[in-house]
C-alpha cells in the first residue's frame, strides 16, 4: 500500500519509529506480519484495502505494479 494511503502512515520498526519502507498492514514492530505471503496475495490485499478506502480498482492495481522491486520481494516470484 502506498504510505500516503496508509491510515498509520507506515509500519513500525523494532524501536517504535515509523517505517518508510513498509505499510502498517504488513510491517509491525520491526517484523513482517505475514512473511510467507506471496506477491499475488499481497496484490490482492492491496487492492482490497485501497478499495475499502474508495480507490477505484484500476488505480489500486496501479499501486501494485512495483511490488517486485521492493526489498521484501526482490529475487522472489
Amino acid at each position: 500500500m502506498p504510505l500516503k494511503a496508509d491510515p498509520k502512515s507506515g509500519g513500525t520498526n523494532a524501536d517504535g519509529s515509523r517505517s518508510d519502507e513498509y505499510c502498517s498492514f504488513c510491517f509491525q514492530n520491526g517484523k513482517l506480519v505475514n512473511p510467507e505471503m506471496t506477491i499475488a496475495e499481497m496484490r490482492a490485499l492491496i487492492i482490497e484495502k485501497l478499495g475499502e478506502k474508495g480507490y477505484p480498482r484500476f488505480i489500486a492495481r496501479f499501486f501494485t505494479i512495483g511490488l517486485d522491486r521492493l526489498k521484501r520481494w526482490r529475487g522472489h516470484g
